[in-house]
């Protein structure tokens, strides 16, 4: 009942705060896209930070650590190293362009309403893919604090997000996930150090103890494929390349008032991130002592909201478990609210170039197909949805936003080869990966997580097919205008 409680509240905030929003509003496309490009650097730090964290990093990265030991905090790096790559390589360009969404920066780049359509279907790929586990996690979470069957969490989810979308767009997005930032960073990390505390040292030295010539390895073993390094070298791949090719983080970047601003922007989420990043995995080493049923029978997800209660009995237990639970509630709203606006984008925006009406009726429709592949996805591990929809952004975006933004030869049907090449091969991986089981060995782990080859296979695709042809004639003063700092890029802040 506390958990509910709890969850209850962090809702009627985010709701309200929503509602301030909507007040700030104004009924234009690029308000509701992009907030008219002036949403204040912190706040959208915060914004990015609270966006980011999402079911994979507060419920799956603890799952992970109980089940397979310390390598999976390699997740936790290639996350927030993604924003490095970010900062370094799209961020400031992608303000510059001028364009809402990557589907909009194609047509920019290459003129091609083609391209612009085949990047909108990819948009559609990669949210759902991330939408799903969100949705789930939503579910999973409120079943066990108040025994709600699965479905209610899920539609309740989808409910709330699209009732805080719908009115304000990006600018009560933005407030809210501000908002969800600080809420997670809270209710995960005091839960965190109270039980770290609480358990002793007896408790923590056995949990470092056990198992650990497999356990405490430092390099992921996915699916016990028996190839450590290939399956570590692939994640980071794909979570850091991913980031780039994110098309909700990219959106993100033009809400600020300068490629500058956007810059600082995100340096400033590096260090939320990693701030936030040191504790979901305290609950995986400590679930190994005090639950290690929860990895016998695959429910691992669940760990961050079963471990307080098994440490602190009684109330104490329960108020920690509730916190645990808002605080993963409040990942699941604010990641869902950034997918959603991008998701939404790829429907209307970028597909037919529509109203704000439109837009806010595609909010509503892509919420219900994501609701509707979450109901039957309970059994699907939260972060290989997530490293799914990561390794097709890294193979499809990643490269079109690099080659584009630093490559004048880029042309538009090496672009068109090279997304289709990368968004085949990354989605077939996949699904070979869920529908067969081909036991330890290297295919195991290029199948489970592809990035390690359809990276490299979409770069080489897209620069060889556009090698063959000739450029657009404004491709060189296109690419210039991405790296030519503007009068407010000079500005100070």
């Amino acid at each position: 009942m506390t958990g509910l409680v709890a969850i209850g509240l962090v809702l009627a905030a985010s709701m309200a705060i929503g509602v301030y929003g909507v007040r700030a509003t104004r009924s234009t496309t690029p308000d509701f896209l992009v907030a008219s490009r002036r949403v204040a650097p912190g706040w959208n730090a915060m914004a990015i930070a609270g966006e980011y964290v999402s079911a994979a990093s507060v419920l799956g990265l603890a799952g992970l650590t109980l089940a397979d030991g310390v390598g999976t905090m390699w997740y936790a790096v290639g996350f927030t190293a993604g924003y490095v790559a970010v900062a370094a390589l799209v961020a400031g360009p992608m303000r510059r362009s001028g364009a809402y969404t990557v589907p909009d920066f194609a047509d920019y780049r290459l003129g091609s309403q083609a391209i612009r359509k085949l990047c909108a279907v990819i948009v559609l790929v990669i949210m759902w893919l991330y939408l799903v586990p969100q949705f789930k996690g939503a579910g999973v979470v409120l079943h066990l604090v108040s025994g709600t069957p699965y479905w209610v969490g899920v539609v309740l989810a989808g409910a709330v997000v699209v009732a805080s979308i719908t009115a304000g767009g990006m600018r009560s997005a933005t407030y809210v996930q501000g908002f969800h930032y600080l809420v997670k960073l809270l209710f995960i990390a005091v839960p965190a150090v109270f039980l770290v505390v609480r358990a002793g040292e007896g408790p923590r030295h056995e949990a470092l103890r056990a198992d650990l010539a497999d356990w405490g390895r430092p390099l992921l073993d996915l699916q016990g494929s028996g190839h450590p390094l290939l399956a570590t070298w692939s994640v980071l791949l794909a979570t850091t390349l991913g980031a780039v090719g994110l098309p909700h983080v990219i959106m993100r970047f033009h809400t600020s008032p300068s490629a500058r601003t956007a810059r600082r922007v995100a340096v400033a989420v590096i260090a939320l991130l990693g701030v936030f990043y040191l504790f979901p995995p305290v609950y995986g080493l400590l679930g190994r002592v005090f639950v290690p049923g929860l990895r016998e029978g695959g429910d691992t997800d669940t760990v961050s909201v079963v471990l307080p209660g098994e440490i602190v009995p009684g109330g104490w237990g329960a108020l920690l478990t509730a916190l645990v639970a808002a605080g993963a509630f409040a990942a699941f709203l604010s990641t869902s609210s950034g997918l959603l606006m991008a998701l939404a984008a790829g429907l209307s925006h970028d597909l037919s170039r529509a109203s704000v009406s439109r837009l806010r009726l595609a909010v509503a429709a892509g919420a219900l197909g994501a609701v509707l592949l979450s109901l039957p996805a309970r059994s699907v591990d939260i972060n290989v949805a997530v490293g799914w929809a990561f390794a097709v952004a890294a193979s499809t975006f990643c490269p079109l936003l690099v080659l584009g933004i630093w490559w004048r030869r880029l042309t538009a049907a090496g672009a068109a080869a090279g997304l289709a090449t990368g968004v085949l091969a990354a989605t077939g991986a996949a699904l070979a990966s869920l529908l067969t089981d081909l036991g330890p060995g290297r295919v195991t782990v290029l199948l489970a997580q592809p990035a390690a080859w359809t990276v490299p296979l979409a770069f080489a695709v897209m620069i060889g097919v556009s090698l063959l042809g000739r450029p657009p004639e404004w491709s060189e003063r296109a690419v210039l205008h991405l790296h030519t700092p503007s009068h407010a890029d000079r500005a100070p802040l």
